[in-house]
């Protein structure tokens, strides 16, 4: 039986287990709207593409499977090119289908038209366009395989929208076939004679293709053994905060007794993490390309391992792959590093602990330990990026796998569609969002996609008047000189109204816990304005320290 080129995409997306996508349509892909309307796929409509891509990344994120999104040719496709970006740099899973000129009008410059190889090659790890729509069954299966594999990421797909239209014979579209690497027993040998030699052994935890089982599974190893474990950068919902293995966050602003733990350690051992230039405190963590530690790494693609960071020992894996081989080995009955273990989960405790005061009438430290209080461990917690979310990486502990949905990248934007997507995905489970103001009107038009879709959201915008990441860099590197970082904001809360949504303002700390319980009680998506004295810029400095620093 013949099928248009649109059905044969909608039906190769079934047959790999699609259940929802992102898009902002466009006329490039009819043919594949009106295929969806016989489907029941889930399709929700967004308003921007950035925010339609980065929907997409966070189902990638959250299930292990491709996040897909769709949009048009030319400005469509460069809009989502941020969401691209978040995917490569986190080893995301997704594919991004692009609508395209017609087959004849190629290399004219036609309306709305790029040459998408030339263009994303560097934002995916592969960019097609499929010609002849008899193909589409092998393309789109091998996006699935190379989204999947090694390390995954994004992969783009360009569609021209005659090709669309074209009715031919195809074969069925069948799954795709996931690509695993398994550890040898001679390197999980190898691996567990150096841990038994080690004296100050560290691990650190990150990258994706991991899973609950796997999460669960490695923690009892850790437990086990007694080793001190730590998560990489904005991947930290890897290891329960309040098990006494967990050693830190290793990220931006590191506990410098953690940062110091992991430069003394004979034996590091990096599991499923590319320790970028976020995690290694600028490349400072580990010497390049020699480190000084001992080092075992595992990583699925084998293109990651020696990128960098030469290891002693380097073992080819998924994360559960990797963990499954750990089950049988034997622990030592006691542990020469099981007091080192518990110290540094203590000093993790204390660097945890929230400030109670700051400057000016709100305060984020009780807010935060507030929210500890009030939330359940399965609460999702999403942001973008800006000095706000130190709140969160810093001082909300996270007590299960799944619970985190944010960008290593550090794209601003990311935390509100996040929110959408991940409420679309786990209605049962509370979702917050962290952003700052700067970082929530970057894609904010997204909640008019939380209120067409009833996902009762909270987005709590901690607004301080600035773009506040690049304010303290500049009052630390150009005191007194501002350009560039002064902001006019909406009235956040009347925003909030206006789309449909409930709307809160906090000038108090007191006011939170109320205006909180307000908006989780309105059924509705929420946005709870924090008015933030722009002094505090972090945790522990205020933006005046920060200049006088400088001056001095």
């Amino acid at each position: 039986m013949k099928r248009t080129g649109g059905q044969l995409i909608v039906e190769a997306l079934k047959a790999n287990g699609v259940k929802r996508l992102s898009c902002v349509p466009g006329e490039s892909f009819l043919a594949v709207l009106d295929a969806l309307y016989d489907s029941d796929i889930d399709v929700i409509v967004c308003r921007q593409e950035g925010g339609a891509a980065m929907m997409a990344d966070c189902w990638g994120r959250l299930t292990g499977e491709p996040g897909i999104c769709m949009v048009t040719r030319g400005p469509g496709a460069t809009n989502a090119s941020a969401g691209l970006h978040i995917a490569r740099q986190d080893s995301i899973p997704m594919i991004l289908f692009i609508g395209q000129v017609q087959r004849e009008a190629r290399e004219r410059e036609a309306f709305q038209e790029v040459e998408f190889r030339r263009a994303f090659t560097e934002f995916a790890k592969w960019v097609g366009e499929i010609d002849d729509a008899a193909r589409i069954p092998e393309f789109v299966t091998r996006a699935f395989a190379i989204a999947t594999s090694g390390r995954p990421g994004p992969v783009v797909l360009t569609l021209p929208e005659d090709m669309l239209r074209d009715e031919v014979e195809a074969p069925r579209a069948k799954r795709y076939t996931r690509v695993e690497a398994h550890p040898g027993r001679s390197q999980i040998d190898d691996l567990y004679l150096r841990l038994l030699k080690a004296e100050r052994p560290m691990v650190i935890l990150g990258g994706t293709r991991w899973d609950a089982d796997a999460v669960a599974d490695f923690q009892t190893f850790a437990e086990r053994f007694r080793l001190p474990v730590g998560c990489s950068f904005r991947r930290q919902m890897l290891f329960d905060h309040l098990h006494p293995c967990y050693a830190g966050d290793v990220g931006i602003g590191i506990n410098p007794a953690l940062a110091k733990e992991i430069k003394e350690s004979d034996l590091l051992i990096l599991l499923g993490s590319r320790m970028s230039e976020m995690p290694s405190s600028g490349y400072t963590l580990l010497d390049i390309p020699y480190p000084a530690q001992s080092l075992v790494h595992i990583h699925p693609d084998p293109s990651e391992l020696g990128h960098v960071y030469r290891p002693d020992l380097a073992i080819c894996a998924s994360p559960a792959d990797f963990v499954e081989a750990l089950a049988d080995l034997e622990a030592p009955a006691e542990p020469r590093w099981a007091e080192r273990t518990e110290h540094m989960h203590q000093a993790y405790l204390s660097w945890s602990k929230p400030p109670a005061t700051g400057p000016g009438t709100v305060h984020m430290g009780p807010i935060m330990e507030w929210l500890e209080a009030n939330t359940k461990p399965d609460t999702i917690f999403t942001n973008g990026a800006g000095n706000y979310a130190t709140w969160v990486h810093r001082f909300h502990r996270f007590r299960r796998f799944n619970t985190q949905a944010a960008p290593t990248s550090g794209s601003m934007g990311y935390g509100l569609p996040a929110a959408v997507a991940a409420k679309r995905l786990f209605p049962e489970q509370e979702v917050i969002c962290f952003a700052g103001d700067g970082c929530f009107l970057m894609h904010g038009q997204e909640f008019a996609t939380a209120v067409r879709y009833d996902l009762p959201i909270i987005a709590v915008v901690v607004n301080n008047g600035i773009y506040g990441t690049i304010r303290m860099h500049q009052e630390r590197d150009y005191p007194g000189r501002i350009s560039a970082t002064d902001l006019t904001n909406p009235d956040f809360a009347a925003l909030a109204r206006a789309y449909g949504g409930h709307g809160e303002t906090v000038e108090k700390t007191e006011d939170f816990a109320p205006a909180f319980e307000r908006a989780r009680d309105s059924g509705k998506p929420a946005i709870i304005e924090i008015k933030l004295d722009p002094e505090a810029i972090t945790p522990t400095r205020t933006l005046s320290e920060i200049a006088q620093t400088k001056s001095r």
